[in-house]
This record gives structure tokens, C-alpha cells and sequence, in this order.
């Protein structure tokens, strides 16, 4: 899939991917991290969600990435701040009020950019990507992330054949297989959604589970 895919999907306005309200499962489940006010947030393939709004209400310094300048523009501009912006290798970082977001690809984060996040929140990035791109996302992330990491991921799980992604489908046997090696899996949730989605509905999906793993650093 090409960068282009998604920046067009910004440009004509085709986002349906981004969420009218808070997620319901970070509402219930990021308690379970334990993250402490002043923790680093990181939220990659941001978008412009209210996600991040919520998490910065608990406390949280945010951190994230997106490819399209035109989503992290528009969150800021939602929000009525006037970020700094600052050129780091191939990202643009937008800065202000608690929230530090970078434009440009995830995989050209680097250690040093990420030394401080303490959690991983995951609603929209492994479930956006083809299947040889979920298996390097998963290598970059463990790779650049500290050691203490926890992670929130929220997936979905579709026969695949019924509609094409992304969201792509995104079962708990591949989780485990992609993150088994340098992580604790554990799932915490999964529930039929399919009758809240017409927009997936509309699409040819006839099945919808949606699922929320709590993902452990092994030491």
C-alpha cells in the first residue's frame, strides 16, 4: 500500500475511519496500564483522533505520527493551538500544548524520538496495514520502543474475503504470532460489532469481531 493511498483519503475527505467519540475499549481498558499523569503516550498513525485529547486529560504528554500533514494541521487547529514546528531528519514535528506530533512515514522514527514513551496506545495503525507491512511495523516498533513498554491494541477480525482493507482483518493467532517473541499477550476483550458499522456493512462485511490485547515487554 502507498503512502499516497492515504494522503488522498485526507485530501477528499474520505476518513470514516476517524472516530466520532473517545474508543469505548480506551475508555475501559487504559486503566489497566497503570500509566502515572506526566506519562509518554505514544499513538502511531494518529490521524487526528479524540483519542489523544482524551489521553491528554489523564495526564498524559502525546506522541504521535501520521503521514498527512493535512490530520495533524486539522488537530491542531480543532484544538485552537499554534504548534512550533521543528524539521527532524525526514519528519516535520508539530509541538504545543502537551501534544508532539511527527509528519512523516513511522518507520523513519528512531530510538531516540520515542526514549521516553511509557505506553503504546494502537487503534488504527496494525489494522491499517497489508500483512508483510504488519510484520515490519511490529519489528520497528520493538525495536525503537524502551524496554517498560505497554501496549493497548485494539484490532478487528472479518473473513477477509468479505471486504477488502484496510481496516484489514487482524486475527488473535497473527497478534500472538507477531508479538509473542518480545511480548506478554494477553487478550482482554472481543465483541461483535458488526451492527454498530453500516459503513462496513455497506462494504460487504456480513461478520465483525473487535478485539483488545494488553501487550507486555518481556524483560
Amino acid at each position: 500500500m502507498q503512502p499516497t493511498f492515504w494522503l488522498e483519503r485526507w485530501q477528499q475527505g474520505q476518513i470514516g475511519f476517524d472516530q466520532a467519540q473517545v474508543n469505548a475499549d480506551l475508555l475501559h481498558y487504559w486503566p489497566l496500564l497503570a500509566c502515572p499523569p506526566g506519562s509518554v503516550v505514544f499513538v502511531p498513525l494518529c490521524g487526528k483522533s479524540r483519542d489523544m485529547r482524551w489521553l491528554h486529560a489523564q495526564g498524559h504528554q502525546v506522541l504521535g505520527v501520521d503521514l498527512a500533514e493535512l490530520a495533524v494541521q486539522s488537530f491542531y487547529t480543532e484544538l485552537q493551538l499554534q504548534p512550533q514546528r521543528l524539521r527532524i531528519g525526514t519528519l516535520d514535528c508539530w509541538h504545543s500544548g502537551g501534544y508532539k506530533l511527527y509528519v512523516g512515514d513511522f518507520f523513519d522514527l528512531t530510538t531516540a524520538q520515542l526514549s521516553a514513551v511509557d505506553a503504546v496506545y494502537d487503534r488504527a495503525a496494525l489494522i491499517a496495514l497489508p500483512p508483510r507491512l504488519r510484520v515490519a511495523y511490529q519489528r520497528h516498533l520493538s525495536a525503537i520502543l524502551p524496554v517498560p513498554c505497554k501496549i493497548l491494541l485494539l484490532t478487528m477480525d472479518y473473513p477477509q474475503e468479505q471486504m477488502p482493507g484496510p481496516p484489514f482483518s487482524v486475527s488473535e493467532t497473527e497478534v500472538r504470532e507477531l508479538f509473542a517473541a518480545n511480548y506478554s499477550v494477553s487478550l482482554l476483550a472481543t465483541r461483535d460489532t458488526l451492527a454498530a458499522e453500516p459503513r462496513l456493512r455497506q462494504r460487504g462485511l456480513q461478520q465483525l469481531r473487535e478485539q483488545a490485547y494488553l501487550l507486555q515487554r518481556r524483560p
